[in-house]
């Protein structure tokens, strides 16, 4: 019993290891967009985001090469208070702290028995002289690039700090009519929950009413039908994007939101259909029978019956396709383009012609995957059920 319990232990070795493996693919990025998204600009261009929760830069060196004579806080020394800005003033650069620190003091060599810094960790401890003196006031973690990417900010500063010296950047008016700024990922939030919301809804209802008829409703050629509508999963998008843009083009739709919503409505449709029918189709045929004889009409029966037994299938169905619709970015570029820009369409206009404004790419990024993650999770419990489910009867 000893041995069994053994082997089944070691034969679930490779399993758990795949399973951690593919977590730290997973979580390993998404912490390291995080963590970037939330640090100021200087410490993204001259550190790692995984530095985030280490010490703060140059004060093992400090600590190693100065601390003895000025302390920990560098109040140790009245006549060298690292902690006076005027004296820190002094060396704002590794070239002119070296040059003090090669100087004599009583005839004794500044650092006495400890070697010279190399030039690098001369930076480093000037970089810590400021933070120790209230000179570097840049904080470690901020909300400055999430501001910056919902509002569009375009500066050499921060929406935050030009609001407060009373600049105004572009068109940018330092209150709340800058959250729906044309630039900035306010409004891209908005024109993707306008283009998401319905481009999810129509295909699951249409599918609920196609998927009930396939399964339970006798028509002549519904067998036909549904293989067809199975076979048009299998043609790429791509192919339609110009007959139905030049179609949209002559019923003036382009540029509106319609034209997105039946787009992806239709080119949902198919594998809703296919989901939804599968899962309807596995019911209990009994539940059904028992209920025309009591005399309920298909109507009835849909309500009351096929819709509370296929919220799972709705659920993933749902999730489905608010992530295709969500994360898309062809569709909305070929028929709303700049006009009514969504957030896939507005990351990459954080980035300036000139390369400014890069620093923005995370936090832009990880608002846009934010309500996909909020949606999976909350509707995840569903998902497992319902796509087992769809693909037990076809």
């Amino acid at each position: 019993m000893r041995w069994s319990s053994i082997n089944k232990k070691i034969n679930n070795v490779p399993t758990h290891i795949i399973i951690i493996f593919t977590l730290i693919i997973w979580i390993v990025p998404t912490l390291g967009l995080l963590l970037t998204s939330i640090r100021p600009l200087p410490a993204i261009n001259t550190t790692g985001w995984w530095t985030v929760l280490s010490a703060p830069r140059g004060m093992k060196t400090y600590e190693q090469a100065c601390a003895s004579c000025h302390g920990q806080d560098g109040k140790l020394l009245t006549a060298a208070d690292l902690t006076n800005p005027d004296i820190v003033k002094k060396y704002p650069r590794s070239t002119q702290l070296t040059a003090l620190l090669q100087k004599e003091i009583n005839g004794q060599p500044h650092l006495g028995m400890t070697p010279l810094p190399e030039a690098q960790e001369s930076a480093d401890i000037a970089a810590y002289m400021k933070r120790l003196s209230n000179l570097d006031k840049t904080p470690k973690i901020t909300l400055n690039n999430y501001v910056d990417a919902i509002v569009g900010y375009r500066g050499t500063q921060t929406y935050t700090e030009d609001c407060k010296t009373g600049k105004q950047s572009l068109d940018l008016k330092c209150n709340l009519s800058d959250l729906v700024n044309p630039r900035g990922m306010g409004r891209a939030f908005l024109n993707s929950l306008i283009v998401t919301l319905p481009a999810t809804f129509l295909p699951i209802l249409f599918a609920a009413f196609a998927g009930f008829a396939f399964a339970w409703l006798d028509f002549k050629g519904r067998f036909l039908l549904f293989a067809v509508l199975v076979g048009l999963q299998v043609v790429p998008l791509q192919m339609t994007l110009v007959p139905i843009s030049r179609m949209y083009a002559q019923l003036g739709l382009n540029g509106t939101f319609i034209a997105v919503w039946l787009f992806h409505t239709g080119f949902g449709l198919p594998y809703a259909i296919y989901l939804m029918r599968n899962f309807l189709g596995g019911l209990p045929r009994e539940l059904f029978e028992a209920a025309y004889l009591d005399g309920a009409s298909h109507w009835t029966a849909f309500t009351r019956l096929a819709i509370p037994l296929a919220l799972p299938a709705i659920a993933s169905l749902g999730i489905f396709q608010f992530l295709w619709v969500w994360n898309d970015l062809l569709v909305a570029l070929v028929f709303l383009g700049g006009s009514k820009p969504v957030m896939t369409y507005q990351i990459g206009n954080m980035v300036t012609s000139l390369g400014a404004g890069w620093q923005l790419l995370t936090a832009a990024a990880f608002l846009s995957m934010l309500l996909p993650m909020v949606v999976f999770f909350a509707l995840q419990r569903y998902f497992i059920r319902g796509m087992m489910a769809g693909a037990v009867k076809g």
